[in-house]
């Protein structure tokens, strides 16, 4: 088979590194990729317009495509390739509104009945700004569109809630926000494959999207996360029936068929689980953690996903814990530095490294982005993972590499 990845981040790297160890394929092709992607597969200079890569893998005989990151989704990547009769692991554009607009999604919950935070929508800034003054704080503001995992803020006094409306709502093109009440307690994902019917939960997980310690400083993309999360089996099962299962089911019932990968972000409070967001993809970090600890081959899991095949199924998981640290460019997530030179030696055993924001300059290796290197460990404990990830840091040559270096440590007071 031929297979193509698409995306160019950590997440697609270690998407393309579990594809390639799948006896099924025969070649590997990633659009556009990075520099670590280019030691597996043939890279595909790629604009971004789905139209002209469906043309592409047309032409070139793609038995299946992967897709990654959450843009092309919603841009109807799937539609495009499904149009010309070829596989896609992804969802169609209708089905993606789950993660293209979070005011669709919150809509959806509310009326399926899949417990989630209780909000208001709004396009006018004054109407935005008299509701946050009537409830108060603290409370969360977030762009309904697409914003790379930074588009929420998460205010404890009314101004830095009034500034991030009006930093959303006052551009000339407008905007759309979701105002949401606060919630409490720890955040967790549960991610699951899902060919429309068949719904089947991969390991929780846990993301760490604050940039510094402590859950500190702003919102970024995702600074690490860890797999398996500790949650109680009887959680577990209230996140597949209260809130996976009907959230497919309804979607189907309005006519909307969902394959691919569902990410259910979730905060764990006193009355159980709530959803703080869809995605329609794998996390990043998320998926960098849970790959490594996925025993099935990939590429059949994705092959029975896009031909609605996926019931009977059963996933099989490596025993122990996987933890990902993200090493990010300085001035990350504002103004990250590009262009700096890196050195990455072959890890140990124990460690896998997946590049993310990497290129080459002629025969250097070179920072091209805001998250540069992922850094996994795995380890038969949680502590043995994480160990051995920052333990393999300091032989990274990355000058100036923001990390954070208490990745695990919620999973690790639960455990």
């Amino acid at each position: 088979m031929k297979v193509l990845v698409v995306g160019s981040g950590g997440r697609e790297h270690a998407l393309l590194w579990k594809a390639a160890q799948s006896p099924l394929v025969d070649r590997l092709y990633a659009a556009p990729g990075n520099a670590g992607m280019a030691a597996l597969a043939e890279l595909v200079p790629w604009n971004g317009d789905v139209e002209v890569l469906a043309d592409w893998a047309l032409a070139e005989g793609i038995d299946l495509t992967l897709v990654g990151p959450e843009a092309p989704l919603v841009e109807g990547i799937a539609d495009a390739f499904q149009k010309r009769g070829l596989l896609i692991f992804g969802p169609t554009q209708k089905a993606a509104m789950i993660e293209g607009s979070k005011a669709f999604a919150k809509r959806l919950m509310e009326r399926y009945g899949i417990p989630t935070a209780r909000y208001r929508v709004f396009q006018d800034a004054l109407l935005a700004l008299e509701y946050v003054e009537s409830v108060g704080v603290p409370i969360v503001i977030k762009d309904s569109g697409l914003a790379a995992g930074k588009g929420v803020t998460v205010a404890f006094d009314l101004h830095t809630a009034k500034q991030a409306i009006l930093n959303l709502l006052s551009g000339p093109e407008g905007g759309e926000v979701v105002v949401e009440e606060y919630l409490e307690g720890d955040e967790a994902t549960v991610l699951a494959l899902t060919d429309g019917e068949t719904v089947l939960p991969l390991l929780p997980s846990q993301d760490h999207k604050r940039l510094l310690d402590g859950d500190q400083g702003p919102m970024t993309g995702g600074m690490g996360a860890v797999a398996p999360y500790p949650m109680e089996a009887a959680t577990l099962r209230r996140v597949e029936e209260e809130i996976l299962k009907p959230l497919i089911q309804g979607l189907r019932a309005e006519g909307v068929v969902y394959r691919g990968v569902v990410y259910a972000g979730l905060m764990l409070t006193r009355e159980g689980p709530k959803v703080l967001e869809f995605n329609a993809r794998f996390g990043d970090p998320e998926a960098q953690a849970l790959l490594p600890l996925l025993q099935n081959d990939l590429v059949d899991l994705a092959l029975r996903v896009a031909e609605g095949r996926l019931r009977g199924t059963e996933l099989f998981w490596r025993e122990g814990a996987s933890a990902c640290v993200v090493l990010a460019a300085p001035g990350y997530p504002e103004s990250p530095r590009k262009g700096i030179p890196l050195r990455v030696p072959e890890p140990p055993e124990g460690v896998l490294v997946f590049h993310a924001g990497t290129r080459w300059e002629g025969n250097s290796l070179v920072s091209a982005g805001g998250r540069v290197l992922n850094i996994v460990g795995l380890g038969k404990t949680l502590e043995e993972a994480l160990s051995r990830a920052y333990g393999f840091i300091p032989q990274v040559g990355f000058p100036g590499a923001q990390y954070r270096k208490d990745i695990g440590h919620k999973a690790l007071r639960l455990g």
